[in-house]
């Protein structure tokens, strides 16, 4: 069998903790960030939150035409770099428009180096073991977005000055970019694009019933994980248990993508997509449904396994679907609908905070998360089986 931890995958698997680990250093406490320093309401927070994700949404299929076309490694290298530098600009916005300004600059790079790292991994995979390998990368998301909330708070906590968490976050983010300044790329990993431009070439058109279910799954996500930090504050009381949320949240996750490795090895990928999305869709219920602490953290621990299952099996339905010389359309397809889905949940669940409070929020997330529920058993499972080239 290939030897699936190889030297240039552990190194793109490291770079992408530190650029989710940064970002979510600072993602979880910026609501309250904004309430605290610019007396922003709830609708503005969403509002100036959702420029990120707007940017996001419109540069990363570009990102993924840019990987497919050019060198990954001179791509991946200035994708991160300005991911690296935006992080500064947090530093020195002192007002509530100039924040909203590089937050939303911010979503361009953070867009295309997801992309750009993502499709690096693939690129470093045996082909043998990729499904495994794509389960695995997602672990590195996962722990950094258990961990960052939680050192973020601490410092918020212990200092009570958010420029040491933009600090930490600049620091954080060069390391990963020095990290993988020494990825070695083999031969095959640029593919020459001598296909006219088209659609398909910045989306992936095949795969446009997965794209529906994740940005319906992303809905419920970026309505609970933007707002549940003012939510535990105000409506639950917990002031510390934002970065334990998490935290149980990736114990879910990190034991969901152990268990669904072997059977991404043996090929389950639909089955393993099925468990998730079902899973997570209980989560997200009791999270509405369930207001106290065993309803809070045990909807946290339901939604991480559910998603452990989900997205590595979602991620290689989409790559299963495109040519080779498409993965990085793939990836950046799949990126998109999470941007779309997470935006519309941080604008809309905003608004709908703001007017009937938080819990009426939550229960329009889960309502979404139905939806796309329904959809996959009903047309998204069998497109996939009828579409996917390997």
């Amino acid at each position: 069998m290939e030897k699936l931890w190889n030297s240039n995958y552990l190194k793109v698997w490291t770079a992408n903790f530190m650029i989710f680990f940064s970002f979510m250093l600072v993602t979880p406490l910026l609501p309250l960030y904004l309430h605290e320093s610019f007396g922003a309401d709830k609708d503005t927070i969403g509002l100036v939150l959702s420029g990120y994700t707007l940017t996001a949404l419109l540069l990363r299929p570009f990102s993924g035409y840019l990987v497919d076309s050019f060198p990954r490694r001179a791509v991946l290298l200035f994708s991160y770099f300005l991911f690296f530098l935006m992080f500064a600009g947090y530093l020195v916005a002192t007002t509530l428009t100039l924040f909203a300004l590089v937050r939303t600059l911010h979503g361009g790079p953070m867009g295309a180096v997801t992309v750009a790292n993502s499709t690096s991994a693939i690129d470093v995979l045996p082909a043998s073991r990729r499904a495994e390998g794509i389960g695995y990368y997602g672990l590195s998301n996962n722990l950094a977005t258990s961990m960052a909330p939680t050192v973020g708070l601490f410092i918020y906590h212990s200092c009570a000055n958010y420029n040491y968490i933009f600090l930490t976050a600049l620091a954080v983010a060069g390391v990963g970019l020095c990290i993988n300044s020494s990825v070695h790329f083999p031969d095959k990993a640029v593919v020459p694009n001598k296909s006219p431009l088209s659609f398909d070439r910045f989306f992936l058109t095949r795969g446009w019933s997965q794209s529906v279910c994740v940005a319906c799954i992303a809905f419920s996500y970026g309505v609970v994980s933007t707002y549940i930090a003012i939510y535990s504050k105000e409506e639950l009381g917990i002031t510390t248990g934002t970065g334990l949320w998490f935290a149980v949240l990736c114990c879910g996750l990190m034991l969901s993508r152990l268990v669904g490795a072997r059977t991404l090895r043996q090929g389950k990928i639909v089955e393993n997509a099925s468990h998730g999305i079902i899973l997570s869709l209980f989560g997200y219920l009791l999270f509405a449904a369930v207001h106290n602490t065993w309803g809070y953290y045990g909807a946290a621990l339901i939604v991480g396994l559910g998603n452990g299952h989900l997205w590595p099996a979602l991620q290689t339905m989409f790559v299963n679907m495109a040519h080779n010389n498409q993965r990085g359309t793939a990836n950046s397809t799949m990126l998109t609908s999470w941007d779309f889905g997470i935006g519309c949940g941080v604008i809309l669940g905003g608004v709908v905070a703001e007017y009937l409070g938080y819990n009426a929020a939550f229960i329009a997330a889960w309502l979404v998360n139905v939806a796309g529920v329904a959809f996959f058993f009903l047309y998204a499972r069998e497109h996939f089986i009828k579409n996917r080239l390997r």
